[in-house]
């Protein structure tokens, strides 16, 4: 297993790292709209929360040598379902032609007050 860690993503704010490289896949940690560098939240609205969150992604999938297009797999967690469609629109703008598997779900809260979370699963070369 090889741990992924960038500086252009936000450091971890627990016990856990910013993704692993096992089996040829990337885990990457589920990321929440952080600013790398002051770890504050970036944006109130669900469109510039997602912004960032997909700004972090592509940070941890750059650093494992990857990118959008590798993505299988998405899982992505929403402070308020309301947001759904909202969501989509800002998500899709990090895809190409490639549509990765997800789940969306709604959950309660998420760290440091967040709307939005999103984790991938991505091919490494």
């Amino acid at each position: 297993m090889k741990t992924i860690s960038t500086a252009n993503a936000p450091a971890a704010i627990g016990p856990y790292a910013q993704g692993n490289i096992a089996g040829g896949l990337l885990f990457a940690s589920g990321q929440i709209p952080l600013d790398p560098e002051t770890g504050e939240i970036v944006g109130s609205t669900i469109e510039e929360q997602t912004a960032q969150v997909m700004k972090n992604v592509a940070a941890i999938l750059e650093a494992a040598g990857t990118d959008f297009d590798h993505v299988v797999k998405t899982t992505c967690f929403l402070n308020d379902m309301n947001d759904f469609a909202a969501f989509n629109a800002e998500y899709t703008k990090s895809f190409g032609e490639v549509r990765p598997a997800r789940s969306a779900v709604a959950v309660e809260k998420l760290p440091k007050g967040a709307l939005v979370e999103v984790e991938v699963i991505a091919e490494v070369n």
